[in-house]
């Protein structure tokens, strides 16, 4: 039996790097490095500011492009969207152009559930085939290069597959997540006790998990798929979970949702209060049903790994 080879771009980044690391413990795939980098790399090259920059692909079954241009708190850019745009359409466009005409049989985008929008509302969820409905620049272009490469797939000879995770946590995990592992580990007092929203999270290993289905399984074949954990998890649990796998107690303080609306909007952080304190929900029946797939790691697992390995690297 022949093997798979897979190239997967992003390689470095922290789901790149955990799907190049899980893939290459898999009989038959054979796993190639893509890399934005030098010249000494022994990876293939592909540059997102670069989309002329194309790494050989005559010999690739599978593309898994997690390479971007990623969603950023402090955007510095002076026309955002046109910067997202640039690395997150053109760039993925061009790739996906050149596999299909190098032969590359499917291609694999790692997108985004802000394609999908920002918040829940109390008992409802977003699923795979909703009317996409971005609100930022980065959701935009995640969901015009979702757009263009199942046009590209309209058009026969290479099959996409786009897969759309939430907020990412495992070890290694940084931004907000590390941030509010750094809050407990502290014991600095959050005042979030009150807050009984709904979060779908996704795993690292969750995650990997549904890429390695998604590389061979006919289902998957021109399909969107939302990832997440199997339940959701609100903040104030997710905090107190976090500070029990560290053996600490949580310091969390009741205070009134409207009460830290108001002082968000005198710090103008009404961004971050709504990802702590708002709901996003996703539902991901469809990939059991087409793929018979469902999260091998359960929440609290996955968030007891993340915090050992984050309180290892603390001591070191």
């Amino acid at each position: 039996m022949s093997s798979t080879a897979v190239l997967v771009t992003g390689a470095t980044g922290f789901v790149g790097g955990a799907i190049v690391r899980a893939l290459e413990q898999i009989p038959l795939l054979s796993i190639i490095s893509c890399v934005r980098g030098d010249a000494h790399s022994p990876a293939r090259q592909f540059d997102l500011a670069r989309p002329d920059c194309l790494p050989i692909l005559t010999d690739i079954d599978v593309v898994v492009h997690c390479a971007a241009r990623v969603h950023v708190m402090h955007e510095t850019a002076g026309d955002a969207l046109a910067a997202f745009r640039q690395a997150n359409v053109d760039a993925t466009l061009a790739l996906a152009r050149h596999a299909q005409a190098s032969g590359v049989k499917r291609f694999i985008y790692l997108s985004s559930i802000k394609v999908n929008g920002e918040v829940t509302l109390p008992g409802r969820k977003f699923y795979a085939d909703d009317a996409p409905a971005p609100q930022d620049a980065y959701g935009i272009s995640k969901s015009e290069a979702e757009t263009a490469l199942m046009a590209l797939a309209a058009e026969g000879g290479m099959q996409v597959v786009i897969i759309r995770p939430p907020l990412v946590y495992g070890p290694g995990v940084k931004a907000n997540f590390l941030a509010m592992l750094r809050w407990v580990r502290r014991g600095v007092p959050l005042p979030l006790g009150a807050i009984d929203n709904r979060r779908s999270l996704v795993y690292l290993d969750n995650l990997v998990d549904l890429v390695r289905v998604c590389l061979q399984h006919p289902a998957a074949a021109n399909q969107i798929f939302l990832a997440s954990d199997q339940e959701p998890i609100s903040t104030s649990r997710l905090l107190a979970v976090i500070a029990d796998a560290m053996g600490r107690r949580a310091r969390l303080l009741p205070v009134p949702v409207w009460m830290l609306g108001w002082a968000a909007g005198l710090l103008g952080r009404r961004g971050v209060l709504q990802r702590l304190t708002a709901s996003l929900q996703v539902d991901i029946e469809k990939n059991n049903n087409l793929l018979g797939w469902t999260p091998p790691m359960r929440t609290v697992e996955g968030i007891n790994r993340t915090v050992h390995y984050f309180m290892s690297q603390t001591r070191a």
